[in-house]
């Protein structure tokens, strides 16, 4: 055989030798399944980002998104061993999770503001959120356990204006004088499509309510297990969440649509935009430390508060319901337009 033909040989048997190796490079990527606790939208797209554009891979994972919905306890099937990680709402969820002890910890924020917005009529004169007041508020449920307490606690709110919030803005839309809950990235688009006017928005983290919001978690035995695995999800959903925001995001929005029919791209696009305009992402730590940053004194400081409004009781443990072990280290960074 001559030097040629040796050389070919050898190269086509290194080849042949990679493509039955290729199988085995696969399976090497950790299969994780992550539960959201609503339908997909853009409130969740980082973690749909980082699947349809490849980074979960790269950090070695396999993610599967289960969405949530009306119907799903997602958070059921972590604390089960059915997933891996779950979307938690906000701090809350991880303090009665210590409060129940249930074995799940906080390992990342994503919402550095929580999106809960008080929308009012136009022509109402609301320079201060005690002007809320008089007015008729529509509060869910859940809005009545957790935000409200504090509005009463800390800025002296009634009940006795309150009226059932059942995620119908046309109770709202027919009184000018009255407020309604909603998240700023959806509830104004909502009202505006279906009403014609701009409602008022005033976010309740811009006055006080200091709560994180888009927490992930896990059960603890995977963070003393698997630490490893656990970092790369979280540093490979921050990326998602930076190229997502800043980047292009059409692959994310893709895979929403496609999981979600009723997602529209103007809907998507004034999410996003909202997001960015009100820093519900990337503001106030994560500028510096990095999306899903976290701090003990922001916890302290919002634990208090809820105690104040009697939402929590004094004596939990508190710390016990995150872990900074995997946040702070200002993974993504880079990837923000006009980094400070």
């Amino acid at each position: 055989m001559t030097p040629f033909h040796l050389r070919r040989a050898l190269i086509a048997g290194l080849l042949a030798a990679l493509a039955s190796f290729a199988p085995a490079l696969a399976e090497t990527l950790d299969k994780v399944t992550f539960g959201t606790n609503w339908v997909a939208e853009a409130e969740h797209g980082g973690f749909f980002q980082a699947v349809a554009d490849g980074t979960y891979k790269k950090y070695g994972l396999d993610v599967t998104i289960v969405p949530g919905g009306p119907n799903e306890n997602n958070r059921m099937l972590l604390i089960a061993g059915k997933i891996d990680f779950f979307m938690a709402a906000n701090t809350l969820m991880s303090f009665d999770a210590v409060a129940s002890n249930v074995p799940v910890v906080t390992i990342a924020a994503i919402f550095q503001k929580d999106p809960q917005v008080m929308l009012t009529h136009p022509d109402a004169k609301i320079g201060k959120i005690e002007d809320l007041k008089p007015l008729t508020l529509f509060v869910s449920k859940e809005g009545m356990t957790s935000y409200f307490q504090w509005l009463k606690s800390e800025y002296g709110f009634s009940e006795k204006n309150v009226r059932p919030y059942n995620f119908n803005p046309q109770p709202f839309i027919a009184n000018p004088k009255s407020a309604m809950q909603g998240y700023v990235t959806s509830e104004p688009f909502a009202v505006e499509k279906a009403a014609g006017f701009k409602p008022n928005v005033l976010l309740l983290a811009d006055h006080g309510f200091n709560t994180y919001s888009t927490l992930i978690e896990t059960r603890r035995e995977i963070v003393e297990k698997k630490p490893d695995l656990v970092q790369r999800f979280v540093d490979a959903s921050m990326i998602g969440w930076y190229n997502y925001i800043y980047r292009d995001n059409s692959a994310g929005n893709a895979l929403i649509k496609q999981l979600n029919p009723e997602m529209t791209d103007d809907l998507l696009a004034y999410s996003v935009a909202k997001m960015k305009e009100h820093g519900i992402v990337d503001s106030g730590d994560s500028l510096k430390n990095g999306i899903g940053a976290m701090s003990d004194e922001r916890y302290a400081s919002f634990f208090n508060k809820m105690v104040k409004a009697g939402v929590v009781k004094a004596d939990l443990d508190f710390r016990k319901s995150y872990t900074l072990r995997f946040v702070n280290k200002g993974v993504g960074v880079e990837l923000r337009p006009n980094k400070p």
